[in-house]
């Protein structure tokens, strides 16, 4: 069985100085967006030994490398930034002309694999998606951290990623998707205890500090923002997991910072209370990311839209 877009052997058997092939680019932009040849081939649906051969042919055509090849997957060399940048345009309008290979018109279009941090998908994003569902899209939800998340992007295992930070390079496009306020707080009990002192972060000292991880990266960022002074403690509590870091708290278990959005209700009931109430709080984007170019499921694009538009009542 031969892959799909080769000429049987994947060699394109052109001289140097002809037209160059379609396939050859467009398996070309795919390796470059994606940093790997075992990404592109999934992505395209060829074998990998045939990426690696349409890759070589391109390069001989050309007369210089377009990949260095590294322990885990390639780096563009100078000339493939250069290329990648006159194809890009015209091979994705192409896509977007010629609508996915080998497709029946009655097929179902396959999932759309979303990803983000866990807290965000479960409070903010999952709740809105009824409307898709109901109307044949499929979901395939992934929870986790925005730098491996990102990796998987690029291999093809996402079709969207919600990032906490914007990512760097080309081969992902970032939009802002929206932005989170952070809060320092307590129980009702702890705040009491407090008596709102003059001197807050001192009066903390001696509190119990919960957070999501050792090296306190929303706490510190708080610290620093608010107080503008380094904050040199270790938690007492730490969980991988905001929604168990906000019921500790809740719970009588210290203090700590937690995004607005997840704990409006308790801030409303009383069972959270603020500790302090800045003037210019700190605040983090969260981006909307995924591969350059069309996708070939025309759902993607309808989560995309839909999240975009969803993420200014957030």
């Amino acid at each position: 069985m031969r892959d799909r877009n080769t000429n049987g052997s994947g060699e394109s058997g052109q001289s140097p100085g002809a037209p160059l092939d379609l396939n050859l680019l467009r398996t070309f932009l795919t390796v470059h967006r994606t940093g790997s040849f075992t990404a592109a081939a999934r992505l395209l649906g060829l074998s990998q030994p045939t990426v690696t051969t349409q890759i070589r042919t391109l390069e001989r055509q050309l007369g210089h490398e377009l990949f260095e090849r590294r322990a885990r997957g390639v780096t563009p060399a100078p000339h493939a930034d250069e290329l990648a940048a006159r194809i890009v345009r015209p091979l994705d309008e192409l896509a977007a002309v010629a609508g996915p290979a080998d497709s029946a018109d009655d097929a179902p279009a396959e999932p759309v694999h979303l990803a983000g941090p866990a807290e965000l998908l479960s409070r903010c994003v999952l709740p809105g998606l009824a409307p898709l569902v109901d109307a044949g899209v499929r979901l395939r939800i992934t929870p986790g951290l925005t730098e491996p998340l990102l990796g998987d992007l690029r291999a093809g295992r996402h079709d969207l990623v919600i990032a906490t930070f914007r990512p760097r390079g080309r081969t992902l496009t970032a939009v802002p998707l929206s932005d989170e306020e952070f809060v320092l707080v307590s129980s009702p009990g702890r705040a009491e205890r407090l008596a709102t002192p003059a001197h807050l972060p001192a009066a903390l000292h001696g509190v119990p500090l919960v957070a999501y991880a050792e090296d306190l990266p929303i706490v510190r960022r708080y610290w620093r923002h608010v107080f503008g002074r380094r904050l040199v403690r270790q938690p007492e509590v730490t969980m991988p997991d905001l929604n168990a870091v906000k019921a500790a708290v809740a719970g009588g278990t210290g203090f700590t910072v937690l995004p607005r959005y997840l704990c409006a209700g308790e801030l409303a009931s009383g069972a959270l209370v603020l500790l302090h109430d800045p003037d210019d709080p700190p605040i983090n984007t969260s981006f909307l990311v995924q591969r350059p170019g069309t996708s070939g499921n025309p759902h993607v694009g309808m989560v995309r839209d839909h999240l975009l538009a969803a993420a200014r009542d957030w």
